[in-house]
C-alpha cells in the first residue's frame, strides 16, 4: 500500500458506505477490536481510580502511567512480530494470527496477576503485571493492526478503522463500566471505600474476557501477507525486518516525513494527557464507582462509537485530511468542558454532557487518524510501519503524563485541563501543513 489517494477517493453512495460494516472483514475486526481495547483501561484509567480509592497519591499515580509507555515503544519488537516464526504456533495458525493469539495469552496473565496483587500492601506486583499487561497488548496491536491492513483494499480502511473502533469502545465499556459494576457489586451497598476482594474478582472476570479475541483468532483465517524475500543470514534478516521498513517510509515521503511524523506525535496529545488524570478527578470530586461506570464508561463510549462510525463515513465521503483537522479541533475544544466542570462541582447531568462531547470528538477523530496511518505504510511491511506510526503518537503524550499528577498539585484540575486543552494547538497548523504538502498523486 503506497500512499493512495486520502482526498480524492472514489465517491460512495451514502447506502454502499454503511453497508461495509456488514462485511466479513468488518465483523472480524469488531471482536477483534473488543480484545485490543479491554486492556488498556485495566493498565491505565480503571487502574488509575483503583490506585486513588486504595489511597496510592496522585504523584504516583501520574508516574505509574509511564507503564503507557510500552505502546510508544513496540516498533522496537514490531520486525519480529512482522517477520518471526512462533515455534508450533505459526505452522498451525499463520504468521499474524499466531502472534496475535500469544500477546493475547500474555494480556491474561498478566490480568490474573493484576487480580492476585493488593496495591494498598504492596504496589510492586501490581505494576509489573501492568506491564505485562502493556507489554502483550501492544503485541496484540502490532499484528492486528497488519492483520486489519492486510485484509482489505485502501478503500475500505476507514470503515475498517470505524469496526475496530466499535469493538474497541465497546471493550472500553466493559474495562471501564464493567469492572466498577461488578467491583460495585462484590463490595455491596453497605461497604465504602476501597476492597481489595471486590477489585479482585472484576479483574478476574476482565481476564477471561480475552477468551473473546482468542476464539476469535481462532476461528479467523489468516490474510495473505506480502511474499517476503528469504535471508540467507542473520545480516539479510535484520535488513529486510528493521532497516527495510523504515528506510521505505524515508525513500517514500522523503522531507515530508517529518512533518508527517511531528503531526502523529502530537496529535492526540491533549487526550492522552488529560486521560490519565481523570479518573483521580472523579474521584476526588465525590462521583460514586455506580456513577462513574454509568457516565463516563456507558454514555461516553457510546458517544465515541457514534464518532467513529460517523468519522469513518465522513471520511469516505469528503476525505480524510478534513476529518482530520475536525477531529483535531474537536478534541481540543472538549477539554476546556472539563475546566468548567471542576468548577461547577458534583452534578452528573453535568458530567454526562460533558462526558458525551468529549467522547464524540474523540471518536471522529480516531476514526480519521487511523484511515490516516494506514494509508501511510506500504503493505510490504505493514507491521513495522504501522507499529512505528501508532508508537510515536504515544511517545511524547505519555511522557508528559507522567507529571500531570505534579501538575494537578501544583496548580488543580480547571488550570489542567485548560492547559491539556492548548497542548492541542500546534496540531491544527501541522494538519493544515501535512495537507497542504500532499504528494502531487494524493491531491
Amino acid at each position: 500500500m503506497t500512499e493512495k489517494t486520502l482526498t480524492a477517493q472514489p465517491t460512495f453512495s451514502w447506502l454502499a458506505s454503511w453497508r461495509v460494516y456488514l462485511q466479513p472483514a468488518s465483523l472480524r475486526m469488531l471482536l477483534l477490536g473488543f480484545s485490543a481495547g479491554l486492556p488498556l483501561l485495566l493498565v491505565l484509567g480503571t487502574l488509575s481510580f483503583r490506585l486513588r480509592e486504595a489511597g496510592i497519591d496522585r504523584s504516583t499515580i501520574g508516574y505509574l502511567s509511564w507503564v503507557g509507555l510500552a505502546y510508544g515503544f513496540k516498533w522496537v519488537w514490531a520486525p519480529l512480530v512482522d517477520r518471526m516464526p512462533i515455534p508450533f504456533l505459526t505452522h498451525r495458525l499463520g504468521r499474524r494470527r499466531s502472534w496475535l493469539l500469544l500477546a493475547q495469552a500474555l494480556v491474561m496473565l498478566g490480568l490474573v496477576g493484576m487480580a492476585l496483587s493488593d496495591p494498598a500492601q504492596t504496589l510492586g506486583p501490581v505494576v509489573w503485571c501492568a506491564l505485562l499487561v502493556a507489554v502483550g497488548s501492544a503485541t496484540q496491536d502490532i499484528a492486528l493492526d497488519a492483520f486489519r491492513i492486510e485484509s482489505a483494499d485502501p478503500t475500505q480502511q476507514a470503515a475498517l478503522a470505524a469496526s475496530y473502533q466499535t469493538g474497541y469502545r465497546l471493550a472500553m465499556i466493559w474495562a471501564g463500566a464493567g469492572v466498577l459494576w461488578v467491583a460495585a457489586w462484590v463490595q455491596g451497598e453497605n461497604v465504602v471505600g476501597y476492597l481489595h476482594a471486590a477489585w479482585q474478582t472484576a479483574y478476574l472476570v476482565m481476564a477471561l474476557s480475552m477468551s473473546v479475541g482468542m476464539i476469535t483468532v481462532i476461528m479467523s483465517q489468516e490474510p495473505s501477507p506480502a511474499e517476503l524475500p528469504p535471508a540467507r543470514n542473520v545480516k539479510e534478516w535484520l535488513q529486510g525486518a528493521l532497516i527495510d521498513p523504515f528506510a521505505d517510509f524515508i525513500q517514500r515521503y522523503k522531507w515530508q516525513a517529518a512533518l508527517i511524523l511531528s503531526l502523529i506525535a502530537v496529535y492526540r496529545i491533549s487526550d492522552v494527557v488529560m486521560g490519565i488524570m481523570a479518573n483521580p478527578f472523579y474521584v476526588d470530586m465525590g462521583y460514586t464507582k455506580a456513577e462513574v461506570a454509568t457516565v463516563t464508561k456507558v454514555y461516553g463510549v457510546l458517544m465515541t462509537l457514534l464518532g467513529a462510525f460517523v468519522g469513518g463515513v465522513m471520511a469516505l465521503r469528503w476525505g480524510v485530511m478534513r476529518i482530520l483537522m475536525l477531529g483535531a479541533l474537536l478534541s481540543a475544544l472538549s477539554n476546556l468542558l472539563f475546566a468548567w466542570l471542576a468548577g461547577h462541582g458534583h452534578d452528573v447531568r453535568a458530567l454526562i454532557a460533558v462526558v458525551s462531547a468529549d467522547n464524540l470528538a474523540s471518536g471522529i477523530a480516531s476514526a480519521a487518524f487511523i484511515a490516516y496511518l494506514s494509508s501511510l505504510t506500504n503493505i510490504k511491511y505493514s507491521a513495522t510501519q504501522y507499529a512505528l506510526l501508532s508508537s510515536m503518537m504515544l511517545l511524547l503524550p505519555k511522557f508528559i503524563a507522567g507529571f500531570s499528577g505534579d501538575f494537578v498539585n501544583a496548580h488543580g484540575y480547571a488550570d489542567f485541563f485548560n492547559a491539556t486543552a492548548l497542548l492541542g494547538m500546534p496540531v491544527l497548523i501541522l494538519v493544515a501543513l501535512a495537507w497542504h504538502f500532499q504528494p502531487p498523486e494524493t491531491d
